[in-house]
């Protein structure tokens, strides 16, 4: 749940992002075979491919592409986010 929480809070704070896939990778062994292992392979995902185009956006922002490539990164990231966290709170796997 924290690393959800320090998702979110990536929003404003663009650091948490970065330190919640720290804490996925350092993690990771201890939820190996446990339902919690697609939830960090969620997490993970959701990191690098909002970092993919939010990096690719940020170039192309130059022209008027860019800025909606930002924007749907940005609300492809949050709908992870939400959903992740919100089936994690139910306690269901994520599917991958």
């Amino acid at each position: 749940m924290v690393v959800y929480i320090l998702q979110a809070v990536g929003f404003l704070l663009g650091l948490t992002f970065i330190a919640a896939v720290v804490v996925n990778y350092i993690k990771m062994g201890d939820v190996k075979g446990t339902w919690l292992e697609s939830h960090f392979r969620w997490q993970i995902r959701t990191f690098w491919f909002s970092l993919m185009w939010m990096v690719i956006g940020s170039i192309l922002s130059l022209f008027v592409i860019g800025w909606f490539i930002v924007i749907a990164a940005a609300i492809w990231t949050l709908y992870r986010v939400i959903k992740g966290f919100l089936r994690f709170n139910d306690k269901r796997e994520m599917y991958t």
